[in-house]
Order: structure tokens, then sequence, then C-alpha cells
């Protein structure tokens, strides 16, 4: 039986995490945009996000904080990633051709590779562990066991109506979207958060 309140405590929390223009959501916002493996895309960061959760909540989260070793790796490796990737975003800003790679009409892309390309955004970034396996799960695996089930289903909920509002959100507006101006915009945004994650993780 699913616990109410903790759910929905578990869904604001989520959603205060993911909600911040960060790789993945840059990555969807593209996806969606261009047009191309939209459900494929949001399917694969919905299943990770609840399977990291769930790993999280039954222990992982617990075991990667007990270790100097697994923190201090997911810690500065999540910097340096979060650095390249938002000196990335800034440096696409003073590129001519900004937008021309998320136009509708860009050069398809097979199934293979954008499953390939949303793997490596979701899995390469120590920031997306940080978030889910050991601030999730830390918070998730104090709750009692039988409580634990309503958390997860909470955390993985905000994760799937977000990423879905985002995906078609972007779908729907492409025409407005993959206007260099925009994506300029956006690129910024994302550069921004990106380093000041970065900033977080190097000051905490």
């Amino acid at each position: 039986m699913i616990d109410w309140v903790v759910f929905v405590k578990a869904l604001g929390l989520c959603a205060a995490l993911i909600m911040a223009i960060g790789a993945q959501n840059a990555y969807v916002l593209r996806v969606g945009i261009q047009r191309q493996h939209l459900v494929m895309t949001l399917a694969v960061c919905i299943l990770l996000d609840a399977l990291l959760i769930a790993l999280g909540v039954f222990g992982m989260g617990a075991l990667v904080q007990a270790s100097p070793i697994l923190l201090g790796a997911a810690r500065w490796g999540g910097a340096a990633f979060l650095i390249w990737y938002g000196l990335r975003s800034w440096a696409a800003i003073l590129r001519r051709d900004t937008a021309l790679d998320v136009e509708p009409s860009a050069a398809p892309v097979s199934a293979k590779r954008a499953l390939i390309t949303i793997l490596a955004i979701s899995l390469l970034n120590p920031h997306v562990y940080l978030d889910t396996v050991v601030l999730l799960g830390s918070i998730g695996g104090s709750y009692a066991a039988d409580l634990q089930p309503s958390f997860i289903l909470g955390a993985a909920s905000a994760s799937l109506l977000w990423f879905c509002v985002l995906g078609f959100a972007a779908h729907t507006l492409s025409r407005y979207l993959s206007r260099p101006v925009a994506w300029q915009w956006i690129d910024g945004i994302t550069g921004g958060t990106m380093l000041f994650l970065a900033g977080t993780l190097v000051f905490a």
C-alpha cells in the first residue's frame, strides 16, 4: 500500500533536483526539437532514474557515503564533467551555427546512435549518481522498509512527469526553439547551471 505522504515528499524532492537544466535535460530538449527517437530517449531517462533511485534506497547510497574513495571519485569526477560540459555549452554560443544541428530538419540519427548517446550522457555524468544514488538514496533509505517503495515510486513519478513534459513540449514548440537565438539562450543557461553545480561540488 502506498503511503501518500512519503510519495509526495519524494516526488517534490526529486522534481527539485531534476528540473535544473543539466546534461540529460539539454539532450532531451535537443531530441524533442529534432523530433527523432524522442519516446526511446524519454524511456531510457525515466528507467535509469528509477533504477538508480532504487539502488540508492536499498543500500548503494549508504555504501558510497561510507567510502571516502568512492565519494571523492564521485565528487571530483562529477565536477570535471560538469565544468567540461558547461564550457562546451558556452563555447557553442559563439558559433554561428549554434542551432543548425537542432533544427527539426537535421540529418536523421540512427536509433542505435541515439541510444548510445543518451546512455553515455546519463551514465557518464557523476552528478546523476550524486542526485539519485547518494542524495535520494540516503533520504529514501532512512525510511522504514515498508515506506521505501512509496519513496521510490514518488521519486520515479517525478522523473516520469518531468521528462515527458520537457520532451513533448520541445517537440511541440520545435518551430520556435530551433531558432538560433532560442538555442543560444538554452546553451547559456545550461552552461551556467553546469558550472554552478560544479562549484557546489568543488567547494562543498
